[in-house]
């Protein structure tokens, strides 16, 4: 059966929300006002072009989680919240991210990557306006609310889209861009918050999505998403698009579309088939990698640098916080340039292997203080130890742990399974993070030491299960990995 006949299966009626780049065949001599675009498309940088668009979405990403930290005295005050109450503020961005996770992957399915995108940043920006001129907890919460669904929607599509566009020898570092910009944007948030009242920051909030809208006219839909969907020409005008109109992509669109032809015509598979391998090793690695990504503590040790660093005699643990931040994202950085050098497998090993050494110096630093006087000489110095091993860790963590997972869970689940599988995984990576955020405090005032021990043990086993389950996919096409689990 030919490629257009496997794919008119009912899929006619999944269409394109956005348009899916075929005006990109118009040429600068039909329109002088598409030179800018000719220029792009017919060079080397339209990938990067697309990435850089698309990242803005992880932006407010990163700025919804950075939020809270910064804002919470001025807002507790000017609203009259209780403690409690502005801790459930916090928390019901993961509770939105949760139901945005449920829907990723068939709204990406049914209206494609750009699409799902500009569903998720119509209500992020609705949101962010509805906390700014909040006058009381409603608002707040309902803001909160619609921020965390399209953040929920965000984490999934963007790597998945990235992924899909991206050739094989710029997947991983172009894949990090995602982790790096929400850094980028948690670093934006603390450093505004330090000068900016608390209403214009939530209105800068809404600034990644209202700009993001208009870009995404500007870049062409998914070629992978075109080819499932039966859209040949669109699918290989999108492709040439993104290599270059000089470039030869005939042995690409092969490989897709025997990848699409293969392909079970079925939207859907049954649970007694998820036991084939091709279905189960993919399903294991991506969600088990999303869920040690958050139980290995990383928002809980976020969560309490503030007062780590206070302890350890810093002045402000808000502007340490914000120095914290931007680490991470010089750390993300070094990600993006040696994940296609090195690999992601030996970087997601060195990085969890730094966190648990790191996570180790946090914790016997925190038994020690616990052990002695505060007026003493050894008090002193393990706090500054448990600041170092707090430092450590979050470099380690955005050396692998922090951008990898996204970036092998977009390359490795299979094609007939990818919107269910994408969205389950994202869901307990949402999950999981709530989850942490609500049980840090809780284990802190119990035992610093013993959490931070808890953080290691996690982080420890990630080493194993990486070494034991995770495949290099560094080089490979996304259809070679994904053949590789038959």
């Amino acid at each position: 059966m030919s490629f257009r006949d496997d794919s008119d299966d009912g899929r006619d009626l999944r269409k394109p929300f956005l348009h899916t780049g075929s005006w990109y065949r118009m040429g600068s001599r039909q329109s002088s006002m598409m030179g800018s675009t000719q220029a792009i498309r017919d060079s080397s940088i339209s990938v990067v072009a697309c990435v850089l668009i698309v990242a803005l979405g992880p932006i407010q990403f990163g700025f919804t989680s950075g939020f809270s930290s910064p804002t919470q005295a001025a807002i507790t005050k000017d609203l009259g919240l209780s403690v409690s109450e502005f801790s459930l503020f916090g928390s019901l961005s993961n509770v939105g991210a949760m139901v945005g996770a449920i829907a990723s992957g068939q709204i990406s399915e049914y209206i494609g990557r750009k699409g799902s995108l500009m569903i998720a940043a119509i209500p992020n920006i609705i949101g962010w306006l509805a906390i700014s001129f909040a006058k009381d907890s409603s608002f707040l919460y309902m803001g909160r609310l619609l921020e965390g669904f399209g953040v929920g929607i965000i984490s999934y599509v963007v790597p998945v889209y990235i992924a899909e566009i991206s050739p094989q020898n710029l997947r991983g570092s172009l894949g990090s861009v995602n982790q790096l910009s929400v850094t980028a944007g948690i670093m934006l948030a603390y450093l505004l918050g330090l000068f900016v009242p608390w209403r214009i920051l939530a209105v800068l909030g809404a600034l990644p999505c209202i700009i993001l809208i208009p870009g995404l006219f500007f870049i062409p839909e998914s070629p992978r998403w075109l080819a499932k969907m039966g859209k040949t020409d669109d699918f290989e005008v999108s492709l040439q698009v993104l290599r270059g109109f000089d470039a030869d992509i005939s042995a690409e669109v092969n490989d897709i579309k025997r990848s699409v032809a293969s392909s079970s015509k079925r939207s859907t598979i049954n649970f007694a088939e998820l036991k084939q391998r091709r279905y189960y090793m993919p399903l294991t690695i991506g969600i088990g990698l999303l869920v040690l990504q958050q139980i290995s503590g990383i928002n809980g040790v976020l969560f309490y640098s503030s007062t780590i660093f206070e302890a350890a005699g810093v002045k402000s643990g808000n502007a340490a916080t914000f120095g914290l931040g931007a680490i991470q994202v010089l750390a993300t950085l070094v990600t993006t340039w040696l994940v296609d050098k090195a690999g992601r497998r030996l970087l997601l090993i060195v990085s969890s292997a730094g966190m648990t050494l790191s996570l180790l110096v946090v914790a016997v630093a925190f038994y020690l203080k616990d052990a002695v006087s505060s007026d003493s000489g050894l008090y002193s110095t393990m706090s500054i130890l448990s600041v170092v091993g707090v430092v450590a860790m979050v470099v380690a963590f955005s050396l692998g742990v922090g951008a990898i997972p996204w970036i092998i869970m977009s390359e490795i689940l299979p094609v007939n399974i990818k919107s269910l599988a994408g969205s389950v995984a994202t869901l307990a990576n949402w999950f999981t993070a709530w989850v942490v955020t609500m049980t840090a405090n809780l284990l802190l005032n119990w035992s610093s030491g013993g959490t931070f021990t808890i953080y290691m043990i996690v982080s420890a086993f990630t080493v194993i299960f990486v070494a034991k389950l995770v495949p290099e996919t560094k080089g490979r096409t996304l259809e070679e990995i994904q053949s590789s689990f038959r």
